[in-house]
């Protein structure tokens, strides 16, 4: 297999060219968000079997790995290749030969839709208002309504009281029957800024006759005003909105029209999915996760519109592709294509056709299989890890490690394992995961290559230890390395949210200028209105 070695300028000069090609970083996520090239996506070398085909479909399209220098794309290339992917390239000596080229390396996760939302802020100004004026309009009597744009899970951690959960993918949709009357003030929140920006902009470029509001800094601005927040269940917007669609129709049509957004039927589309060992495509379902659930176009993925505009890149990794938005409504479809075609996208389609009976008749079919087989490896049972040989090494993320894991287990990721031989003790290990095993069957045959052909695979993960009654603890003990997979750890591991949250705020807000002066990436925000 012949793989190109490209020098930083060289990449550069692809990248700008565009069309189909992926740069995947393939560093765990800490290291990724400490510093990354702008269009890189982020595709763990512990998890690239899993990670790769989601993010580039297309076996033909050309990937370029980075790492930081250390020697990981060199591995991921031999792991692509085995999966089928025919055009590799290395970046040649990683981020920091880019970095010494005189490039700009980014911090933080999803930089892009990050950085778009502050460009909006620069360019369309939305209007904000601040936490102690929301409650002063409520105790005054206004009509208003306040809409947090957060999935589900969010909001049910902590929202604003009186707060109605409408995911920024939803808003254009729902809200006609959220505020029907036109004098009622709505006001768009998320945690921080992007998704209120993004989601108050859509209302104003909708031409929603209401006021239209982002909270400024989201429910962090209102616990810094000494405000409350909520936890658990609210109001939610579900269901087929109440009110005439015929206004969101007519709103997401003509903005997806003026953002260059292509309308495609049935007979188009079969026609490219034909076309995909040649062109990557994405099928994508804007839905919310619950109707994508009851049913959806086969082949089509998963993206509620408000999470697809904030985090494209977690879903697509060939900017060059085509990409084709799904919904039952034509709002949400042509209102995220609208976004992504802002941040630059060059090839986003809407299909057009009346697919409502096939997402209802389509049951979610199982994913594609991307793993090894499990039942090539060996394997025991949690009856046998009480034998004194037996060591329990579990490659489950590091946030799942800390909240619960077996007593006495060593907890690595799997691309440290070559590293970490000679800490490994001696005595068959046990491997299990957080992947429905798939992760551990493949470090099994791994260790098998490196000398551990003691190895054997744990079936069922940390379901099967709490089955079998073994005990089971929480905390750090057994960790043989650092948690680099988790740049932002969930809520209840961290130790000063008011303070992380600042600083999510403070990286947000240069965000704007560096991608202007990085030079790799222009925001379209021409048809804003």
């Amino acid at each position: 297999m012949k793989v190109s070695r490209l020098s930083p300028q060289q990449v550069r000069t692809r990248l700008l060219a565009g069309g189909e090609v992926a740069l995947v970083d393939v560093r765990e996520q800490r290291p990724f968000a400490d510093g990354h090239i702008l269009l890189a996506v982020h595709a763990p070398l512990s998890r690239l079997e899993f990670a790769l085909p989601p993010l580039v479909p297309c076996r033909a399209a050309q990937v370029i790995f980075c790492d930081g220098g250390e020697g990981l794309a060199e591995r991921a290339v031999r792991t692509a290749g085995a999966m089928g992917y025919a055009s590799l390239a290395i970046l040649e000596g990683g981020t920091p030969a880019w970095q010494d080229a005189g490039y700009r390396l980014f911090s933080g996760l999803n930089a892009i839709g990050a950085a778009l939302a502050e460009t909006v802020d620069l360019v369309c100004r939305p209007a904000q208002i601040a936490a102690a004026e929301v409650v002063r309009r409520r105790q005054a009597g206004e009509s208003l309504v306040v809409l947090d744009a957060r999935p589900w899970e969010e909001y049910r951690d902590h929202h604003i009281p009186g707060g109605i959960a409408c995911p920024g993918g939803e808003l254009v949709y729902r809200v006609r029957t959220l505020a029907p009357d036109p004098s009622t003030t709505v006001v768009v929140h998320c945690a921080g800024r992007s998704r209120s920006l993004y989601g108050a902009q859509s209302l104003i470029d909708a031409g929603l006759p209401n006021p239209v509001f982002a909270l400024a800094e989201g429910t962090h601005g209102w616990s810094k005003a000494g405000l409350d927040l909520a936890h658990g269940d609210g109001p939610r917007a579900e269901g087929r909105p109440g009110a005439d669609d015929a206004w969101a129709r007519a709103a997401a049509r003509r903005l997806a029209r003026a953002n260059g957004v292509q309308w495609i039927d049935g007979a188009t589309l079969a026609r490219w999915r034909g076309e995909r060992t040649d062109r990557s495509l994405y099928l994508l379902d804007v839905r919310s996760p619950e109707e994508f659930a009851a049913g959806h176009r086969a082949g089509a993925v998963s993206a509620p519109g408000g999470q697809l505009v904030e985090c494209a890149d977690d879903w697509i990794g060939v900017r060059g592709g085509r990409i084709v938005l799904l919904d039952d409504d034509r709002v949400r479809a042509p209102m995220a294509a609208s976004w992504l075609r802002r941040m630059g996208y060059e090839e986003v389609a809407v299909l057009d056709d009346d697919v409502e009976a096939e997402v209802a008749a389509v049951p979610g079919e199982p994913a594609e299989p991307t793993g090894p087989d499990v039942g090539a490896v060996p394997a025991i049972g949690a009856e046998a890890l009480g034998r004194r040989d037996v060591v329990l090494l579990d490659l489950s993320s590091g946030p799942a490690f800390v909240r619960s894991h077996g007593k006495g287990a060593l907890w690595a990721l799997r691309a440290r394992l070559p590293d970490l031989l000679p800490r490994l003790p001696q005595g068959r290990l046990a491997v299990m995961d957080d992947a429905g095993d798939a992760l551990a069957a493949l470090a099994v045959a791994e260790l098998a290559e490196l000398g551990r052909d003691d190895a054997c695979l744990l079936h069922g993960g940390l379901a099967s230890l709490q089955g079998a009654g073994w005990p089971i603890e929480t905390g750090m003990q057994g960790m043989l390395h650092g948690m680099d997979d988790a740049c932002f750890l969930p809520a209840d591991m961290v130790e000063d949210p008011m303070a992380e949250a600042a600083a999510y705020l403070a990286w947000q807000s240069t965000l704007a200028q560096e991608v202007a002066e990085d030079g790799l990436l222009v925001f379209r925000l021409h048809g804003a209105a």
